[in-house]
């Protein structure tokens, strides 16, 4: 557990760093491909360091926002709290905050920077269809992800990637009122400049949506045996994942978003969900079931249990 904890704090840094030096990198691009020099950079790399800061500080309450969840008040739904509270001392965590998705479609997902700041949001179709043992191995699984800091790399992603995209689609709306006008002036730069523009303008978010939702499948696989581990019990999130599978429903959610999920809350037909598992927010959900199973005969060894 702890060498994961080591490598997701490793990574939420190098996802911080790589995102500075590339929206720098846009930034000169742009200011090239304008009348603003190298003042591009400059703005970018004020944006680059603002959006880092409220991605790391505020990047739960943006996704929380975003989800539309409310906070879940332990007198209209205290068989919740017992469980997060339960499973939070078993788990050697503090008590996350609890949020709920006026949403009938059953799924939930983790959030935060940290354990200490996490939050746990959970669709009320998920508490309605989910018997004890299936809402403590959905829970255990989101527990997991606090535990290993996957909260904190999930969100920063999140936040960040959309900001990758945005400024991609700034840049590339900047070619049609500014790049040739610059490149004229530059004559001898200005066309290589724009060639590189465009192509970093292009691929840019597809490189980044690729490296969320790689991060992302790697994730689950590792919260569902920490999370059966856990409650000692990983036919109770192999039963969660069958009613998952079987009663998915669309979410009103940002594509950014989609990969903090325990389950792909996007529409089941979505081209790049059906077609590649290479652009898919999750791994199979047969696959996991299949590994739980295995878990469950003693054919598979599982990671270290929670605290451990």
């Amino acid at each position: 557990m702890y060498e994961e904890i080591g490598r997701n704090r490793r990574a939420s840094w190098l996802l911080i760093a790589g995102f500075i030096v590339f929206i720098v990198f846009l930034g000169y691009v742009f200011g090239e491909l304008t009348y603003l020099g190298y003042g591009g950079m400059v703005i970018a790399l004020i944006i680059a360091l603002s959006m880092t800061f409220t991605s790391y500080f505020y990047g739960d309450r943006i996704v929380l926002s975003m989800s539309g969840a409310r906070a879940a008040e332990k007198t209209e739904f205290p068989y919740l709290y017992n469980t997060v509270e339960g499973l939070s001392i078993a788990a050697g965590l503090p008590m996350p905050k609890l949020y709920v998705i006026d949403n009938a479609a059953p799924n939930a997902f983790a959030t935060g920077r940290d354990p200490e700041h996490a939050a746990i949001a959970v669709t009320t179709g998920l508490l309605d269809k989910m018997d004890r043992l299936e809402l403590e191995g959905v829970i255990a699984h989101e527990m997991s992800h606090v535990a290993d800091y996957d909260i904190r790399v999930a969100t920063l992603a999140a936040v960040l990637v959309g900001t990758v995209v945005l400024l991609s689609g700034w840049l590339r709306r900047s070619f049609f009122w500014g790049g040739a006008r610059r490149s004229r002036g530059r004559q001898g730069l200005g066309p290589i400049l724009v060639v590189i523009g465009l192509l970093v303008a292009v691929l840019a978010p597809i490189a980044a949506q690729m490296l969320r939702l790689a991060l992302s499948r790697r994730r689950e696989y590792l919260a569902d045996a920490q999370g059966a581990m856990l409650t000692r019990y990983p036919p109770g999130l192999a039963g969660a994942l069958r009613k998952l599978a079987a009663e998915q429903g669309t979410l009103a959610v940002n594509e950014a978003t989609a990969h903090l999920y325990i389950v792909s809350p996007l529409k089941a037909g979505d081209v790049a969900e059906r077609t590649s598992t290479l652009f898919s927010t999750h791994p199979a959900i047969e696959e996991r079931i299949k590994r739980l199973d295995e878990m469950s005969l003693g054919e598979a060894p599982g990671p270290s249990p929670l605290g451990t």
